[in-house]
């Protein structure tokens, strides 16, 4: 009897150290893996924070316009809960510069953060985005929340760069805005200068007299946009034209007033080109209108517009006047000089063949 009552004890404290055992093994297993997911916060935030000091030291590689815009949006989308972002730069000219990472460009402008009402400077705006009832069905995964914070240096405000988020709760923590602000520091005076030594390459790739791109331009703009047909396959149309009888009117009214119908006809003519279309004037009274995504068809139909426009009625002194062009279309062999060599040679049979028309470039 007394074997067996020892027996008994010993089994049940052999229980009890094993549930102790146990408990600490348990206990000591949540540790670890509380440890683990600690760890690999830390990994996390330790690789998001490497990446984003490479993106900032990135940001100022670079004075291309869009190649900064690219890294600081790079830097602002690599932060934790983005989704997407967004760039805004005030310009001279009316339209501002907007580029988007993670957004259609229509839907970057659309998602446009503006400060107070009364325009005051604010270190950071943010706001959260409520939908229609039958938009909130369709299930699409919408922007729900966004932060913005400005660009500005010490003179003006540049604009701002702003971050979106599709999470539910649609908010961004209080560290989100300093590293925002921090990406916007470093950013800004890139960005700035980079604005500036564009505005100064498109005044250098201007025409002083006519506002079209210059010569020099147009030879780049072309050699480009060639390459870039024939590496994706991609239609690519070219119109030459120039003044009919030019040279007799710079004779009659004299060179000065001839200098005021060109700049008429740049004038005319930038008001019937398509936005995609590139205007240059290549030399004296020889202009180009670089056409992609077009054909033949397309370039007669400019040629027709600029024709009726250029002819409706009289050019200052020099009285009505009438233009002539030579219209082609890239073909698989073709560079740049070839492709330009066979539509002034089209311009010149229009010539030939009595002038105020267009001749398509012979095979």
């Amino acid at each position: 009897m007394a074997l067996s009552l020892l027996v008994t004890v010993v089994r049940r404290s052999s229980r009890r150290a094993d549930e102790r055992v146990g408990a600490v093994v348990q206990a000591l297993e949540e540790r670890m893996d509380e440890l683990a997911q600690e760890l690999a916060g830390a990994v996390a935030r330790a690789d998001e924070e490497s990446q984003r000091s490479r993106f900032l030291g990135e940001i100022a590689g670079s004075i291309e316009l869009d190649e900064v815009l690219k890294r600081t949006l790079d830097a602002a989308g690599g932060l934790t809960g983005v989704d997407a972002a967004v760039v805004r730069l005030e310009t001279q000219e009316e339209a501002p510069i907007v580029a988007a990472l993670g957004l259609a460009a229509e839907d970057a402008e659309r998602h446009t953060i503006a400060g107070p009402p009364d325009g005051r400077p604010v270190r950071s705006v943010e706001v959260t985005y409520r939908y229609p009832e039958e938009i909130e069905e369709t299930g699409e995964p919408l922007v729900r929340g966004g932060l913005a914070v400005p660009l500005a240096d010490d003179q003006r405000k540049l604009g701002y760069i702003g971050v979106f988020t599709r999470d539910p709760e649609g908010r961004f923590a209080a560290a989100d805005v300093g590293r925002l602000e921090d990406i916007a520091g470093r950013a800004t005076p890139t960005l700035e200068n980079a604005r500036r030594y564009r505005e100064a390459r498109q005044l250098a790739d201007l025409d002083a007299l006519t506002g079209l791109h210059n010569r020099r331009y147009f030879h780049e703009t072309l050699a480009r946009d060639v390459a870039r047909a024939q590496r994706y396959g991609r239609r690519l149309a070219l119109v030459v034209f120039d003044l009919d009888d030019f040279k007799e009117v710079n004779d009659r009214i004299g060179h000065l007033a001839g200098d005021a119908v060109l700049a008429e006809v740049a004038a005319r003519v930038g008001d019937v080109i398509r936005t995609a279309d590139v205007a240059c004037r290549v030399g004296g009274d020889e202009f180009a209108v670089i056409m992609p995504e077009s054909g033949l068809e397309q370039a007669d139909q400019l040629f027709a517009r600029m024709q009726a426009i250029v002819s409706e009625r009289p050019i200052g002194a020099a009285g009505l006047l009438r233009v002539s062009g030579g219209i082609t279309e890239l073909k698989a062999e073709d560079d740049s000089i070839g492709l330009f060599e066979r539509a002034d040679e089209a311009l010149y049979r229009a010539k030939q063949a009595g002038k105020g028309q267009a001749r398509a470039a012979s095979t």
